[in-house]
């Protein structure tokens, strides 16, 4: 179970000191279930703001990352979910998989006929890939692992 408990916008960034979320989190506890404070007004405010303007309304609150993002987070933590993505010259996608599969069963996600032809992936983490701009520049810093069936 999750619970999405709806705070005030000035109570967002820090509420923990409200102590109605304070009640939610000691009934989830008993529950084993997450809490995940979130402000129906701020992230309907979130909503309207382009890419910079949203970041900024972000920090202006103290938050990272917006209700929606961390309701989803704790979303594909509770359901054993992740995502990986595909890139291509032309596009970059992202799929979701359950934690645990193996690597050919990932790739009949996309299409069943690459789980059946499966050789190997090449696999780089995420912020590795952003910190070196490039493949090209994880395969040179040996951040680049080949995984087979």
């Amino acid at each position: 179970v999750l619970y999405a408990a709806n705070v005030s916008e000035d109570e967002v960034a820090n509420s923990e000191d409200n102590p109605f979320v304070a009640k939610v989190r000691e009934f989830a506890s008993q529950e084993g279930a997450e809490v995940v404070p979130i402000s129906a007004k701020v992230e309907s405010e979130i909503a309207e703001l382009e890419g910079e303007d949203r970041a900024m309304f972000l920090e202006e609150l103290g938050l990272e990352f917006s209700g929606l993002d961390r309701l989803i987070q704790a979303a594909y933590r509770l359901l054993g979910l992740y995502t990986y993505f595909t890139a291509g010259v032309q596009e970059v996608r992202a799929w979701t998989n359950r934690k645990g599969m193996k690597a050919p069963q990932a790739a009949g996600v996309i299409h069943s006929d690459f789980e059946r032809g499966f050789i190997r992936a090449e696999v780089v983490s995420y912020d590795d890939l952003i910190a070196g701009g490039s493949m090209n520049a994880v395969k040179e810093q040996g951040k680049l692992r080949l995984e087979g069936k």
